[in-house]
């Protein structure tokens, strides 16, 4: 099955949609079939290490409006590459279906919120969900909670370190959750796109990439995330892959006949 690629636009926009429109634009044509950002609202953002760090005030800057998300669907669409978006809580939820879309994204650390996952089985086509910081146990009541759904589920394999140092990204674990799923991806928060090439071996069915144009925008984001050269040598990278795997059997091809015919032999001895 073809590996898609989706830009993690999420906040390093902060909260300027030119700048998003800007990044949009630049997915698309580096090859992303998805354009993924993030949905909350500051007013329900419960106390925590993000009021010492400097995150509340990044989450303030880069809030989304419903306006802004009406803006970000209608520039993806203009620009063909689908909008999504990740959903902290139902509320969340209420607002990406409110923009009628078929696709929400559950990020790792609501993997056990089983009051947002129901809302979402009940109105979303599909469901992208990454399991970083899950166990095995809390996995497996995500299986058992969407038996004999009728939408797609694609379960991501994400490791919640920002960024993630190449020797923990735990590769393998792609094949754990393929034997209790069908679809399987790979969110991937390492430095740069070497550890992404090599998850492509594990055939993912999704890889989601932070992704910006410049390192050197505010946000924290932006500072791991990879760049449009980047990204387009890694769509370009799954597209030859792709090719490169047509079986075209064991006997030589008829682009060969030529040099079948007239090389053979073609030094006396």
């Amino acid at each position: 099955m073809k590996t898609s690629i989706i830009a993690e636009i999420g906040w390093n926009h902060m909260g300027d949609m030119n700048l998003a429109e800007e990044m949009i634009k630049s997915a698309k044509v580096s090859g992303c079939e998805i354009a993924k950002f993030q949905t909350w609202r500051v007013e329900r953002l419960t106390n925590g290490e993000w009021d010492n760090d400097g995150r509340r005030e990044i989450y303030q800057n880069a809030e989304l409006s419903y306006e802004k998300h009406i803006f970000l669907k209608k520039i993806c669409l203009e620009n063909s590459i689908e909008f999504l978006s990740s959903a902290f809580s139902v509320k969340d939820a209420e607002l990406i279906n409110k923009l009628n879309c078929d696709s929400i994204k559950i990020p790792s650390f609501e993997v056990n919120n089983f009051k947002l996952l129901d809302y979402c089985k009940n109105n979303f086509k599909r469901i992208f969900i990454s399991t970083g910081t899950a166990t095995k146990e809390e996995i497996l009541k995500v299986k058992d909670f969407f038996i004999n759904w009728e939408g797609k589920l694609i379960v991501m394999h994400c490791v919640s370190a920002y960024p993630c140092k190449p020797e923990r990204i735990n590769l393998p674990r792609i094949s754990h959750l393929k034997n209790y799923f069908k679809y399987v991806g790979f969110s991937d928060h390492t430095q740069g796109i070497k550890s992404t090439i090599s998850s492509i071996s594990f055939d993912p069915v999704f890889i989601e990439k932070h992704f910006t144009i410049d390192h050197n925008l505010p946000g924290r984001d932006n500072k791991f995330a990879i760049l449009p050269t980047e990204m387009k040598f890694l769509t370009e990278f799954i597209s030859d892959r792709e090719r490169n795997l047509i079986d075209l059997g064991i006997d030589y091809q008829d682009i060969e006949e030529s040099s079948r015919k007239y090389y053979r032999g073609r030094f006396d001895g």
